[in-house]
């Protein structure tokens, strides 16, 4: 069973417990009176409320779970000692994101610790890829196909900043660049369509390509997992693939703390189930699942609206297995070892063929497993000469099957002698994951099934996703665009229609943020 979330900031309650009323007249006249409520305290919502309250709002968040942070938590899930991240663990998305580049994470105490690789692939034979940080390293060690790889991917690295642009964005205005949004699209096209092998000779490139575009929990010859890819292997050239120093929560706990000195309230253990339960306010964010929408709000949703809704279609989902180890995972392709992240698999057809199987709503025996190995740069994640392992295996939707077996095994092929390390090891299957986060509906991470209609139109068809057809209330969670990952982007992005449609302010929140984090003291009221 999956224990109450830990992390480093302790459980608190702000203030009086609320009150039976919220936005837009929803309850009758009671005490509490705030400018803005958000709902949900993870990555997306703390986002929301810092823009609100970096704008001189007066903001409450409430948390269901006893500390903040949704899907970027960590606490010690085997053994006393060993910190692993419940969910998130590495964070590329973060350091790419302009919300997160705002707020200035080092200015707020994290530290992000790069790997010299970003990550690595293993192969059978004692072979493995490695996406080093540098990317003609990277194409040294591809062999026949580095010279197909430099030209994939180094037209993106050298434009970063405006691929971020595009991937990050509200997808509802041009992107910055349009010649890097062509570049972007027909990279895209080719690898989410049968030419995806055209540009490559030997197996391990295309290896190492699927293991990051497998990361969408969808058959890996499509459109969003191809996308996905490809803005994930650029920042790996690009940003690198960083982990916090003590874990995802170090990020979740700098942004609550921000709130805080702005004035804001975060009630954690406070679980919502109605806006009734809120204080009066002008404007209500929720980060929240589709179906957490239709639930806080009950039947007042036009009809229409929650047919839309009730179709949302979810994906398939993980199970998580974090291990405490005794050493380092004993690689047979020693190079693995410098990576934070290593992508098991095989080669791209077996990884084609097990997601496929995962489509079909069946467990696969040699199932893709993301590894994440964050004492490679973090010391503070283990007992001296111990390192905490974090893992997790794609499944069907609301699986309850245990896949601690198969990703141990999947490891110890391509690591001999790992399961004499294991000290300890803990599972969440994908139904226990649904029941930790509500947002993970039996069990999918990304909060909607990854195609390329949904991807653009979560959660449902509107030229604005965030607002909804109750005055004063928006969706500010990954089922809104740009969709997964901890980039805060989703929160910034509902954040500025509430300002600009609810309080008239029309100021850029990134300017916001980053004048807050520049001042370091609340702002007076605008």
């Amino acid at each position: 069973m999956l224990p109450p979330p830990g992390g480093s900031a302790p459980p608190e309650t702000v203030g009086p417990p609320g009150c039976p009323c919220s936005a837009s007249g929803y309850g009758a006249g009671m005490a509490e009176r705030v400018d803005a409520v958000v709902v949900g305290a993870g990555p997306n919502g703390l986002a929301a409320a810092l823009v609100l309250a970096e704008s001189g709002r007066q903001v409450v968040v409430y948390e269901a779970a006893d500390t903040v942070g949704g899907g970027a938590r960590t606490a010690e899930l085997t053994l006393p000692g060993f910190r692993h991240d419940v969910c998130s663990a590495v964070h590329p998305a973060a350091v790419a994101s302009p919300f997160f580049r705002a707020f200035d994470l080092a200015a707020h105490g994290v530290e992000m610790l790069n790997p010299e690789a970003s990550y690595a692939h293993p192969l059978d034979g004692g072979r493995a890829a490695i996406a080093w940080r540098d990317l003609e390293r990277t194409v040294d060690g591809l062999g026949v196909d580095g010279p197909a790889w430099r030209g994939l991917l180094e037209p993106l690295v050298g434009r970063w900043e405006d691929v971020a642009d595009l991937v990050l964005s509200d997808l509802r205005s041009l992107p910055r660049s349009l010649a890097t949004g062509a570049k972007v699209a027909r990279r895209v096209l080719e690898q989410g369509s049968r030419f995806w092998n055209r540009r490559f000779a030997d197996e391990v490139a295309p290896a190492l390509l699927t293991g990051v575009s497998t990361h969408a929990i969808a058959p890996v010859r499509g459109l969003v997992p191809a996308g996905a890819g490809l803005w994930l292997a650029t920042l790996g050239h690009a940003t690198g693939w960083p982990v916090p120093r003590g874990g995802s929560q170090t990020m979740m706990d700098a942004l609550a703390a921000r709130i805080r000195a702005l004035g804001g309230q975060l009630r954690t253990s406070h679980p919502v189930t109605s806006l009734d339960e809120l204080p009066v306010a002008d404007a209500v964010l929720l980060d929240v699942a589709p179906a957490g929408l239709l639930r806080i709000t009950g039947d007042r949703l036009p009809p229409s609206y929650a047919k839309a809704l009730r179709r949302y279609r979810y994906g398939n989902a993980v199970c998580k297995v974090d291990f405490a180890l005794s050493g380092p995972v004993p690689w047979a392709a020693s190079d693995c070892a410098w990576a934070g992240t290593v992508h098991l698999g095989g080669n791209r057809a077996e990884m084609v063929a097990s997601e496929n199987e995962v489509k079909a709503g069946r467990h696969p025996d040699r199932p893709y497993v993301l590894l994440a190995q964050p004492s490679v740069v973090d010391d503070s994640r283990a007992p001296p000469g111990r390192h905490a392992l974090w893992t997790y295996a794609h499944v069907p939707r609301d699986s309850t099957v245990d896949m601690a077996e198969a990703v141990t095994a999947q490891i110890e092929r391509f690591a001999p002698g790992f399961r004499d390390l294991v000290l300890s090891r803990h599972v969440i299957t994908a139904a226990e994951y649904g029941d930790y986060n509500a947002n993970y509906v039996g069990g999918d991470i990304a909060a909607g099934a990854p195609t390329p209609w949904q991807l653009v139109m979560r959660p449902v068809p509107r030229w604005d996703p965030y607002r909804t057809p109750l005055d004063g209330v928006y969706l500010c969670s990954s089922a809104t665009p740009p969709g997964p990952a901890v980039h805060g982007m989703s929160g910034l992005h509902a954040a500025r229609r509430a300002l600009r449609q609810v309080f008239g302010d029309r100021r850029d929140p990134l300017a916001l943020v980053s004048e807050g984090t520049r001042m370091g003291q609340p702002r007076a009221d605008s």
